[in-house]
């Protein structure tokens, strides 16, 4: 009865505020939203203080959708679209949400259709192309290539149109109930990634809801119970969790939530934009790894569908309701494009809960700081990969330089590098460092191959710039110039071009996967090892456990699976480097400095994500100089919260 009460009392707020000319057809919610369909959208679109008046009145998201009445159908909506759309701005897609009343028009010129551009000669106005279309419309950049994972995403969005638009209304049902307790409380319990670097997991539980906060895997791990994420310890059904919130794509982050889709799940997951087609990309990528080494796969395309199917994606700094008594609001963590910290409201104004996911506290060539601004942030979680004092990283000009002399070497004695690296955010970095240094000569110029997920994911650093810093953005949005693609690169599509990339000549490589644990460079690996004139160069982490840390800690022969499920050993002949600064995790002072600023505000600290003794070693400095509680937990612990 009380959530009938409380559900009219909004519905009402938002009819009493609302004029006859905003032609309000019904009010439903979609999600963590509250959608308002309107025969008029011009009005609400040209008078948008009244829906900004209602969000403050009601404190709740509100999006405006156009009514199903006034919506051309698909054809006639795409052929107003190209002729109100300059064909200067070129045109490469239009995809139709359904569920949504919603169209993505990507575009190769997009600053041809923002009216501030300066100096512009051409006039669009979105409005009028809502009104003619019937359609809410959002403009998107064209990535450079065909990104194949946005189009699977699309796919599976249209062909579950009305599936989604259940789920919508049952997440909004569960969402805005009535709170069935008073008082609260929470814990964290810890399912993965703890006191380890490996299958980030967490379970937030309140009196009222209970968030998995990440779901990922452990790619060094060589048990079940060392590889997955604790759900047997919790004792408890996938339907009681009422949200997943995942901070970025990477593995370690997402590589079993289709698990928990194959066994039953069926609620939202909640990440940014960018972070869904990312997280698919690399989801399906696993698959292939593993039927590439016959081995059977965790889950099928079926299972990741499915994620996609269930999935709510959000920008960062918006405020949205994920549980009756905890809210949400992802910030930009500078780890990988998309990735973010995620911070918790819970109850009202009772406890706040920052989990910083991979944080990286420092500008770098594609992304902004992290930010720390937190208007309130009681618990902090925060992660500790390079958290023992000695971790301090170079200047980013060392790095560099270090980078281009050990590489300028290599290919002046005749050899190879191959750069065994991650394909999203590395790969992008490096390809940047490796063309502007080509271009200014100070690189020995030679072929620079590219294999794996690189330009897909590539693709979708294009397709979303509003995540990348700010240069890059300009430079993407304003211009052709696209940042990842150059006159030196040249992609390898199949393995049969292998052979000449394998010539014997001075060369690049690029491959994933960054820790040497399947994928292209593998191949690349088997060949490069044995020959002295050769090098391995690793830029990024490598976790514990995984081939390439094995290499790094001094193995000179190592063991792989060859494609017919034979073992093969490999001896080690090349020399091996590994470069620090690139990283997309804040080095020992970053985490620190980062600690400090929300210092006045934190009651405790939980470290995470990191080796034991980096672990510690934060948890140590937190304790004795800042004086706040700071904890270490292993996974399978049990912390109150408040």
């Amino acid at each position: 009865m009380e959530r009938v009460k409380e559900e009219q009392n909004v519905m009402s707020v938002i009819l009493q505020n609302m004029p006859n000319e905003a032609a309000i057809t019904k009010i439903e919610y979609e999600g963590p939203r509250i959608a308002i369909y309107t025969r008029n959208p011009r009005y609400l679109m040209e008078n948008n203080t009244i829906i900004s008046n209602i969000v403050e009145t009601i404190k709740k998201r509100i999006v405006i959708r156009t009514d199903e009445s006034i919506r051309k159908n698909e054809e006639e909506a795409r052929k107003i679209i190209l002729e109100m759309i300059p064909k200067e701005a070129e045109i490469s897609s239009t995809f139709f949400d359904t569920s949504i009343g919603e169209v993505t028009i990507e575009v190769k010129r997009p600053w041809i259709l923002n009216p501030q551009t300066e100096g512009s000669e051409y006039t669009f106005n979105i409005t009028e192309l809502v009104d003619a279309t019937g359609w809410k419309i959002k403009i998107r950049k064209s990535p450079h290539i065909l990104s194949q994972n946005i189009q699977q995403v699309n796919y599976t969005l249209k062909t579950s149109a009305q599936e989604r638009s259940r789920f919508y209304k049952d997440v909004g049902e569960k969402i805005f109930r009535e709170r069935l307790a008073e008082n609260t409380e929470a814990s964290l319990l810890t399912l993965g990634g703890f006191s380890e670097v490996g299958r980030s997991c967490m379970l937030l539980t309140t009196r009222e809801s209970k968030i998995l906060l990440d779901c990922g895997i452990n790619p060094g791990a060589r048990d079940t119970f060392s590889a997955y994420p604790r759900f047997d310890w919790l004792n408890m059904d996938l339907d009681e969790i009422d949200a997943v919130v995942i901070s970025h794509a990477h593995l370690d982050h997402t590589g079993f939530l289709p698990v928990l889709f194959k066994y039953g799940y069926r609620g939202p997951v909640y990440c940014t934009e960018p972070t869904l087609p990312l997280m698919t990309l690399i989801q399906i990528d696993m698959i292939k790894v593993a039927m590439s080494e016959g081995s059977l796969p965790l889950y099928t395309e079926k299972d990741i569908r499915e994620v996609i199917k269930h999935t709510i994606s959000l920008p960062y700094g918006v405020v949205t309701d994920i549980a009756p008594d905890i809210k949400l609001v992802f910030a930009n963590a500078g780890h990988i494009l998309g990735s973010a910290s995620v911070h918790l409201h819970i109850g009202e104004g009772d406890h706040n809960v920052v989990y910083t996911g991979d944080l990286k506290y420092g500008k770098s060539q594609l992304f902004e700081s992290a930010s720390w601004n937190f208007p309130r942030a009681e618990t902090l979680i925060i992660e500790s990969t390079y958290g023992a004092k000695e971790d301090i990283m170079p200047t980013r000009e060392e790095v560099e330089n270090t980078f281009v002399n050990t590489i300028n070497k290599t290919l002046s004695e005749g050899g190879k590098v191959l750069i065994p690296i991650p394909a999203v955010g590395r790969a992008q970095e490096i390809l940047m460092v490796i063309d502007s240094y080509m271009k200014a000569g100070k690189l020995i110029e030679s072929p620079v191959f590219i294999e794996g997920m690189i330009s897909e994911a590539s693709a979708l650093h294009v397709a979303y710039p509003e995540y990348l810093s700010r240069d890059l953005k300009q430079k993407i949005l304003y211009s052709y110039d696209n940042p990842f693609t150059s006159e030196y690169f040249t992609t390898i599509e199949h393995v049969n071009d292998r052979d000449e990339v394998l010539r014997d000549e001075p060369a690049i490589i690029m491959a994933t996967s960054g820790m040497l644990e399947g994928g292209p460079v593998i191949e690349y690996f088997r060949a490069l090892a044995p020959n002295p004139k050769n090098k391995i160069l690793f830029v990024s982490y490598q976790v514990n456990g995984t081939l390439g840390r094995r290499i790094l800690d001094g193995s000179r022969q190592v063991s792989i699976t060859s494609k017919e499920g034979k073992i093969e050993v490999i001896d080690i002949n090349s020399s091996i480097e590994r470069i620090e600064g690139f990283s997309g995790h804040s080095d020992y002072n970053q985490i620190i400095n980062y600690i400090n600023k929300l210092r006045p505000k934190l009651k405790k600290v939980i470290i995470n994500h990191g080796e034991r003794k980096k672990v510690e070693n934060v948890a140590s400095y937190v304790s004795k100089v800042f004086k706040i509680p700071a904890y270490k937990p292993y996974v399978e612990e049990a912390i109150k919260l408040y």
